[in-house]
This record gives C-alpha cells, sequence and structure tokens, in this order.
C-alpha cells in the first residue's frame, strides 16, 4: 500500500473522475435530438447530424442542421421581439439579465459537465475557468445595462444581432456576444459551432427557465451553410463572428454593402516573450497556461516563444522537464491537463503541419498522449521564422521556441505576423516591459502572465486577427450605434474626369499649378496627366490626376512618418494649433478660393470658418481623449489605452470640399494617424491651397499625403493595400460596397457613408465618433498588488 511519505515524495495522485450521470440521464431525455430554439421554444428535431465526445468517439446527441427557412424563421422571432425588448426601461433588461446569471450559477456544475463532454476540454478548466467566466459576463452586462442611458446618452441598438461562435469556447464565446447584446436592447439569433452545440441549447432551457422572453433569444445550430444563411440574411443588422480569419474575409465581402455593422474576432499568432532578466519559472508556467491551456485550441494561445538568447537553452531546459510532466488524456479526471482534441479533423490538421515543419527541419520535442483523438504537448525547435509553424496558426498544443539577442531583434520578430490578437511579455523590469507593450502589434498585452480574462477588460485585435471588441465599454459600444444621417438626395457619381486640355482658364500672372502632396514635398502626378476644376463659370484650374503608384508613394511616405503617432498629445496639440493660426491667417484666400468653384460669399466664410474652428477642437481632443484603468477581478492594473490606427486611408465627399477634409483628417492625426487623402473630386484645389499652411506648420512630412484624381479608382487601390490600416469612405453606394468588400484583403476597418449625408457645419461634422473611429483599444494587464 502506498505511504503518505510516498505520495509527498512522488506527488502522484489518484483517479479522481468528474461524474457525469445527471448530464448523461439529461442527454438521454433529449435522444431523439434536438430542435433550434425559436421563440422561446425549441422545434422539433428535423435533419440532424451527430455530436460525439472528442475523448472517446461516442455519440452525445443528435442536433438539427439548420436550414434557410429556419433561419428565416428564427430572424423573424427576433425582429418581433425587438421593439419590445428595446422599449423596456434598461433596469428591467438588468433584472432579466441579473436573472439569467443566477440560473446559469445554479447549473454551473451541469453546463461545466457538458461543456467538457462536448468539446474535450479538462473539466477543471470548463468548471473553474470558463463557466466562472460565463457568470461574470452575464452579471457584468447586466449592469450595463442598468447605467446605459446615462453611460451612452443617446446610443440605440442595433436591432437584430446575427452571432456565430467557435468551438474552442462554446459557451464563453456565447456568453461574450449575447450578454451585451441582450443589455444594449438587440435580440439574437446565434449559431454555435457545428462540433460543440449542446451548452448553446442547454443554455436555451436555462434562458426559459430564467423567464427571458420569448423571441429576444434564438438559437439555430447546423454547419457552414447554416452559418452564411444568418450572416447574410437581409434581416440582420449586426453581425459578430469569432473564427478563422478565412472565414471572417468571406463574411466581410458577403456584407459588404449592405449597411450591417461588423465586428470579427478572428485567428491569431501570438508572440510570448521572455527576457534574461525574467523569473523564468514564472515564464514556464506562463507556457503552460498560453499553449497548453485548453490544447492550444486558444485564438490567443501563445504559440511563438521568443527567448533571449542569454537564457535560452535554460529556459528551453526548463520547459522540457515541465512538459515532461503534463499529463494527457480523459477529460474527465480532475488531474488531466490536456484534453482531447475537438475532432479528428483538426487532429488532422495538427499532424499535417507538424509534419511540415519537420520536413522543413524543425526539431520536435513532445511529451505523451494516448491513442485517440488525443495530441501530446509539443515544443519545436531550431525553427526558422518563416517556416509553417511560426507564421500558420495551428490550434493545437505546439510552441514554437526561437531566440533573439536585443529588444529590437524581439519587437521584429513579434511583429513578423499578419495577425495581431495578443502577446505576453516576461521581464522584471517594468521599463522594459511596457516599452514592448507599446511597440507590439496586438490588441491584448499581458506582462509576466498570460491568457488573462475579463468581462471588464477590453477583448480583440489587430490586422488579420479582426477588428472589433468584446467585453469593456468598447465591446458594450460595438453592440449600440447613433444612427447615421440619411442624406436627402443621395451623392450622385462625380461626372467622369477629362485629362485633356481645358478651354478658357483664368489667366494669372503666376502659374499655381496643383501639385500632389507626398512627404511633405509637392510632387507630380506618375500618370503625368491633369484635370480641369470647374466653377460657376467654367474651367478655374487644373489638378493633377493620380495613379496606383501615387497611392503606393503616398502610403511609403505615412510610414516613414511613424514617429507622429509616438508623439505625446500634448505635442501633437501643438502642431495642429499651429496649422488653425496659420489657416485663420489665409481665411480670406481660402475663401476667393471656394468662391470661385461658384459658393455665394456667405456660404463660403462659414465653411472656412468652420473649418478653422475644427481644426482648433481637434488640436484641444489631442491629448484629452484617452484610455481609461478597467476594473477587472485579478489583481492588475488593466490599462485600455487608445491606440492609433496607423496607416490610413480618407476618400472624401464632394460637396465642401474644404470642411469635409478638414473634418476627416483632423481628428485622425489628432490622434497620431498618418493619412493619405483623396480630397474632393470635383473641387480639390481647395486642398491643395494647403501645402503651404502644412508646411509652415511644423506638420512634419509624410503625416498628411494628398493624392487628388477619381476618387473611386483610388479608393479600390486604398482598401486593396495591405499596408493601410483603414479607410475613411464618404461617397456613393457603389464606391462604399466596393471599399468594403477590397478591405478583406488584409481586413482593414472601415468607414462608409453616402458623401451627402452629413452636414459638416453642424454638430454632425465633429465630436467624439470621429475620434472613436481614429483609434483602437490595447489592453495591457499590468501586475498591481500582487
Amino acid at each position: 500500500m502506498t505511504s503518505i511519505t510516498d505520495i509527498l515524495h512522488t506527488m502522484d495522485y489518484g483517479p479522481a473522475p468528474e461524474d457525469s450521470a445527471i448530464v448523461r440521464d439529461w442527454l438521454h431525455r433529449h435522444e431523439a435530438g434536438f430542435g433550434h430554439f425559436i421563440d422561446g421554444a425549441f422545434t422539433a428535431p428535423g435533419e440532424s447530424f451527430a455530436v460525439t465526445d472528442p475523448a472517446t468517439g461516442a455519440v452525445l446527441a443528435h442536433v438539427t442542421q439548420g436550414s434557410e427557412a429556419d433561419v428565416d424563421a428564427a430572424v423573424t422571432a427576433a425582429r418581433a421581439a425587438q421593439p419590445g425588448w428595446a422599449a423596456l426601461p434598461g433596469h428591467d433588461r438588468a433584472r432579466h439579465l441579473y436573472a439569467l446569471a443566477r440560473h446559469i450559477q445554479q447549473h454551473a456544475r451541469f453546463l461545466a459537465v457538458l461543456e467538457t463532454l462536448d468539446s474535450g476540454k479538462p473539466i477543471r478548466e470548463s468548471r473553474d475557468i470558463d463557466l466562472p467566466l460565463v457568470v461574470r459576463h452575464v452579471y457584468h452586462h447586466a449592469g450595463w445595462a442598468e447605467i446605459l442611458a446615462d453611460e451612452f446618452p443617446g446610443a440605440t441598438p442595433h436591432g437584430v444581432c446575427g452571432q456565430v461562435i467557435p468551438w474552442n469556447f462554446p459557451l464563453l464565446m456565447l456568453a461574450w456576444k449575447v450578454a451585451p447584446a441582450l443589455a444594449a436592447g438587440n435580440t439574437v439569433v446565434l449559431k454555435p459551432a457545428e462540433y460543440t452545440p449542446l451548452t448553446a441549447l442547454a443554455l436555451a432551457e436555462i434562458a426559459r427557465e430564467a423567464g427571458l422572453p420569448k423571441g429576444v433569444l434564438n438559437i439555430v445550430t447546423g454547419d457552414g451553410a447554416t452559418g452564411a444563411a444568418l450572416t447574410g440574411h437581409p434581416g440582420v443588422d449586426k453581425v459578430a463572428f469569432t473564427g478563422s480569419t478565412e472565414v471572417g474575409r468571406l463574411i466581410r465581402r458577403q456584407t459588404a454593402g449592405s449597411g450591417k455593422a461588423l465586428t470579427l474576432e478572428l485567428g491569431g499568432k501570438s508572440p510570448f516573450l521572455v527576457f534574461a532578466d525574467a523569473d523564468l519559472d514564472a515564464a514556464v508556467e506562463g507556457v503552460v497556461d498560453s499553449i497548453w491551456f485548453n490544447q492550444g485550441q486558444v485564438c490567443c494561445a501563445g504559440s511563438r516563444i521568443l527567448v533571449a538568447e542569454a537564457v535560452a537553452p535554460r529556459f528551453t531546459e526548463l520547459l522540457r522537464r515541465r512538459m515532461a510532466t503534463l499529463i494527457t488524456g480523459n477529460p474527465m479526471e480532475k488531474s488531466t491537463d490536456l484534453g482531447a482534441i475537438v475532432h479528428p479533423v483538426q487532429l488532422e490538421r495538427i499532424r499535417a503541419l507538424v509534419d511540415q515543419g519537420r520536413a522543413e527541419g524543425a526539431q520536435i520535442h513532445q511529451g505523451e498522449a494516448p491513442e485517440g483523438c488525443f495530441y501530446p504537448p509539443t515544443l519545436v525547435t531550431g525553427v526558422a521564422p518563416a517556416s509553417v509553424l511560426s507564421t500558420e496558426e495551428i490550434f493545437g498544443p505546439v510552441v514554437t521556441l526561437t531566440p533573439f539577442r536585443t529588444p529590437e531583434d524581439a519587437v521584429a520578430l513579434a511583429n513578423n505576423s499578419r495577425y495581431g490578437l495578443a502577446a505576453s511579455v516576461w521581464s522584471e523590469n517594468v521599463n522594459l516591459a511596457l516599452d514592448m507593450a507599446a511597440k507590439v502589434k496586438a490588441g491584448v498585452v499581458w506582462i509576466n502572465a498570460a491568457n488573462l480574462f475579463d468581462a471588464g477588460a477590453a477583448f480583440g485585435g489587430m490586422r488579420e486577427s479582426g477588428f472589433g471588441r468584446e467585453g469593456a465599454r468598447a465591446g458594450m459600444a460595438a453592440y449600440l450605434t447613433h444612427p447615421a444621417p440619411k442624406p436627402k438626395q443621395p451623392e450622385a457619381p462625380p461626372a467622369p474626369l477629362e485629362a485633356t486640355p481645358a478651354q478658357g482658364l483664368p489667366v494669372m500672372a503666376i502659374d499655381r499649378t496643383a501639385k500632389l502632396y507626398v512627404g511633405g514635398k509637392q510632387a507630380r502626378p506618375d500618370s503625368g496627366y491633369s484635370y480641369a476644376v470647374t466653377g460657376a463659370q467654367g474651367a478655374v484650374g487644373l489638378a493633377p490626376l493620380g495613379s496606383r503608384k501615387d497611392i503606393r508613394n503616398a502610403v511609403e511616405a505615412a510610414h516613414a512618418a511613424k514617429g507622429w503617432g509616438a508623439q505625446t498629445g500634448h505635442n501633437r496639440a501643438q502642431v495642429l494649433y499651429y496649422l488653425a493660426e496659420n489657416l485663420a491667417a489665409r481665411a480670406t484666400e481660402f475663401e476667393d478660393r471656394l468662391r470661385s468653384f461658384g459658393q455665394s460669399g456667405d456660404s463660403a466664410r462659414t465653411e472656412v470658418q468652420t473649418a478653422i474652428r475644427r481644426v482648433f477642437w481637434y488640436a484641444a481632443q489631442a491629448d484629452k481623449f484617452d484610455g481609461a484603468v478597467q476594473s477587472t477581478k485579478s489583481a492588475h492594473v488593466t490599462l485600455a489605452m487608445n491606440e492609433p490606427l496607423g496607416v490610413m486611408g480618407i476618400l472624401c465627399p464632394t460637396a465642401q470640399p474644404l470642411l469635409g477634409f478638414v473634418s476627416l483628417v483632423l481628428p485622425a492625426i489628432a490622434m497620431g494617424n498618418r493619412v493619405v487623402v483623396v480630397p474632393s473630386q470635383t473641387h480639390p484645389l481647395a486642398v491643395t491651397d494647403l501645402y503651404q499652411v502644412m508646411d509652415t506648420s511644423d506638420l512634419p512630412g509624410g503625416v498628411v499625403n494628398i493624392v487628388t484624381g477619381e476618387r473611386d479608382v483610388l479608393a479600390k487601390t486604398l482598401a486593396d493595400h495591405d499596408d493601410v490600416a483603414a479607410v475613411w469612405y464618404f461617397g456613393t453606394a457603389a464606391g462604399a460596397k466596393a471599399v468594403e468588400t477590397a478591405s478583406a484583403g488584409n481586413l482593414k476597418q472601415t468607414w462608409t457613408e453616402d458623401g451627402a449625408a452629413r452636414g459638416w457645419t453642424g454638430a454632425e461634422g465633429q465630436g467624439r465618433l470621429f475620434l472613436q473611429r481614429a483609434t483602437q483599444v490595447k489592453t495591457v494587464w499590468v501586475p498591481y498588488g500582487e
């Protein structure tokens, strides 16, 4: 018999299986199959598919394959319920969500066991991580519902939200999306993942038990075709998707031009940076929490370890030693560290990628795993930055290790990815850690920690990891809207440009040939052509006809001006105040230019004076639109930093050529972005006259780049460009659809509106909305009080 002394020496654990009898009884009661949950009731089961236990391959249940008719019925029910739900006082919606949270708590063990059977994740993770976070999210958003009118004055719900969630965190992803949507007054149609629909269906029963009104929450099960029917349904006002980048691109193209709001939380290849002064033992545990949590099936898993060369051998030894102690096996066993891979299809993908990496020369180190749908914890060394294992999201318990020499090398390696979801930084030097947090391109950065989540902290990515945030104020704002103004008459497509010699140009003593403005210098267009700009009395001048190559040069110049975003808000404000002063000094000149286009004297004066005031307003905001310290449950200062997007493309409306330009460019550069701007296609000379104002206002070259020409042609080029982070387009409906479709290439953020909709001289022409659109939240978790 084993003695206590032996146990203390070996630290072996006896078996501690979780009892699944109650859950299996529930599944047995549904052995006829599950229908959809629509309008507060379950439909009769239809054509179905099997849902299996990944650990054993046994069939758990049969669920219905959703059809277009099923999706339509669910959207119809949600549409019918939405006005009444939105009309409830925030307090009443809050009470419904509080009730739902309490009922989830009462069924927490049931849901945890069901989640483990359905997904293969260890019961310890379902029980101790997922379910507490589910409850936390519902409670947190009940609080937002209570104070919504105070915190988001004037905001309204989108309407019906179509939500598609992945299989790695089935219930937690549901809570992340459903809770804020309902708190805001939206109704929901949700499609759970094909592999893991059971906890969503169980939650539907719990929601009904808790008294959630009919039609507010609807769940339709099925495969990708069901999801496509939902995201493309014309009755859906907002789409929220978490899943692969490839599917995210499809949804971006599918929804382009539809007017649907869209948030995407996509793939990742997150760096895990370990510096020479780090606590190596703690960092090793961080790796365990990061890549071997949930079998590595985590979008923000730290799958790329970057370790300082000086400690790389020691860290590798410690990591391999720790990996050897990990237990892979039965997810229902409480001592299991890694459970089952969700499905044999995913297991084969992991194996194929690792085999490809081995063929490329990588060295593969692995722990143990039983037969079946299991994969051992895997460490890959000797891997090149261009290897498939370094670049592709594996979505399994596989981590690469690459040494670096300097912090600059670390940043370069960390950002050598098309993704930008998360990062983890390990150093005892707080200055170094925070410097890395600022420089790494990721929506979430953990310092001396990994995979921390909380409803009070915004989560979401940059670049091809998607856009939008979930959790905290930013996540709540994603389910609210300030309705865009509607034009009395949509903006008409500008007339085709004529690049032939113009008749009747005014004779001037000095030629005022307009040029492009790129990198702080005037430049002739690569095309070699100019086009006539007309006014009330005919041609008033010539503007350069910009081309694809001019956009390329402008984007390169904007990237070279990256120091603008690193300046303090105060320093940017000083430049913008100077710009406003210089524009005011030349107000008469700009009024004359506007009058030459056919504007009245009063109209021209109003436009110029409003533009001057607007520059002052955004100069004032440069150091005042700040972030927040988010209230989270863990012992961290969790910072929400408003960061610039980077290089932005801006396409201006045709009317009010000076004010439209100022109203869009100033909020972007005030927040630290650099811009490539296409001014009013019909009257760009009001903007080309700004060259000298910018040159005399200490605005660094490359911060503002101006390319005149055919707006929709240049818009397509900017939307296609992989080094442009965002595009704002104010023009025609056809142009907006083209921009949104092309933006799917690198999943850049877009803001599209009818160019004639917004009253630029009034309140619609400026405000915090523009600043919010010009920034993205980076969440930084800093240890505090531990």
